[in-house]
């Protein structure tokens, strides 16, 4: 299951590395900035619509349909793409990528998570983290391999629509192998030894189940919301502008970054990104899913007061906390299916997981805007450096905070949104990818 889960989330997370294709297209089509984020920024929001949306057909149909979708809806996108660059159509680019692309994007995330907490209920901070982990490591591969395709082919639209028709026909090739070997586990399965009522003896942790529809009606699951959408602004703005970040950051210093340099700071982004989902999802099977949130959200915004008060002084401690932040921000995605899993239980915790990306959608908007938009008047006003992005990262400090408190109110779920034992509901049907 893991080796399925990560053909399609390897795949997918290549979200992370759009920063790379940013100065190339600015330089071919003439964009800003914020034009050249547009695409990212759909692409996530559809991501979210999407997981919302179709929550409730990945449960009902199974994971191996929702891979398929998937993969076509990525893979499509790509192809779409390569053709608006080749003509020189931008907004077949933001169609593509984005509204198509961004399609596949929500449906493969949460493809597999339901699927593997099943199969890992003794340990489904673990199972998230291996699925989310290649979401996460995604850029780790498209990056050095983007750059390097745009050094092959060049960097005109000629260059850039040939990268983008490789990318599409290699993704669906890779994605393949998460449809052929994906299943779910025979109902009423358990790992040997394993008994629900003793791995609930926290007190967040359930042995109840809530329905989606019920979800949304508690102040869990928009606590939950909260804390989600601030977490992932907070992360999402650095990562979609990491390349051209760091060189703005150091360009007046006597060591700037060259262009090579910053598409590998985008790799050790991901890097950071991705052992933060699966490290600290496992740590919070221990710790419990509170406390490694109080992690996050408290240590990530001093990690950014730090780079505001540091500026350019130093290129390592840059790295560094940008690094830790990057986990943080791989963390909360990894960890938050298995939160919902302790509050609301696993009937319908694919579905319920769906609704909650909505905020992911929210921030794929607020984390670039704020971020571009800040640079972008600040680079009006003449300023250049560390000063481009100071402002944001006060913004994204606040956010954090705002997040913290809101998983400090954070309790049990109210009896009365308990779904009835088992034997007395409908069960969700779930076809596709049984053997």
């Amino acid at each position: 299951m893991p080796p399925a889960a990560l053909s399609v989330h390897l795949a997918i997370g290549q979200a992370y590395a759009w920063s790379v294709f940013k100065p190339p297209l600015e330089g071919a089509l003439g964009l800003s900035g914020t034009a050249s984020a547009l695409p990212f920024q759909l692409g996530i929001v559809m991501l979210g619509l999407s997981a919302a949306f179709g929550g409730t057909l990945v449960e009902r149909n199974g994971p191996r349909w929702a891979m398929f979708v998937s993969m076509t809806c990525f893979s499509s996108g790509f192809l779409l793409s390569a053709l608006g660059v080749a003509t020189g159509q931008y907004w077949l680019v933001v169609l593509g990528y984005g509204l198509v692309g961004g399609i596949g994007l929500g449906i493969g995330y949460i493809s597999p998570v339901s699927t593997l907490i099943k199969w890992f209920p003794d340990r489904p901070g673990m199972a998230t983290g291996i699925a989310i982990m290649g979401f996460g490591g995604g850029a780790l591969i498209a990056s050095p391999w983007s750059a390097g395709m745009l050094a092959a082919f060049g960097t005109d639209t000629a260059g850039i629509a040939k990268t983008f028709l490789v990318h599409g026909l290699v993704y669906a090739v890779f994605m393949s192998v998460g449809v052929f070997l994906v299943r779910v586990p025979p109902e009423g399965w358990r790992p040997p030894g394993w008994e629900p009522a003793v791995s609930a003896a926290r007190r967040l942790v359930t042995t109840a189940d809530v329905s989606a529809r019920n979800a949304i009606r508690t102040p869990q699951f928009w606590c939950l919301w909260i804390i989600l959408c601030l977490n992932v602004t907070a992360g999402i703005g650095i990562l979609e502008k990491a390349a051209p970040m760091i060189r703005d950051y150091f360009s007046g210093t006597a060591t700037p970054v060259a262009v090579g340099a910053a598409a590998g700071f985008v790799a050790l982004l991901s890097l950071a990104n991705m052992a933060g989902r699966f490290v600290w999802s496992s740590t919070s099977d221990v710790i419990g899913r509170k406390n490694v949130y109080r992690v996050y959200l408290g240590a990530g915004a001093l990690l950014y007061l730090t780079i505001a008060l540091a500026g350019n002084t130093s290129k390592p401690l840059f790295i560094v906390c940008a690094l830790g932040i990057l986990s943080f921000y791989g963390g909360g995605f990894a960890t938050v299916p298995a939160y919902l899993k302790d509050l609301f239980g696993t009937y319908q915790v694919g579905a319920i997981h769906g609704r909650l990306l909505t905020a992911w959608s929210t921030a794929g908007i607020l984390g670039p805007l704020i971020v571009n938009a800040v640079a972008d008047a600040q680079e009006s006003a003449g300023r250049t450096g560390p000063a481009l992005y100071t402002s944001s990262l006060y913004v994204m400090i606040g956010l954090l905070v705002v997040g913290f408190l809101a998983n400090e109110l954070i309790r049990p779920v109210d009896a009365r949104y308990h779904e009835p034992p088992a034997g007395d509901r409908t069960p969700v049907a779930t076809r596709g990818g049984r053997s």
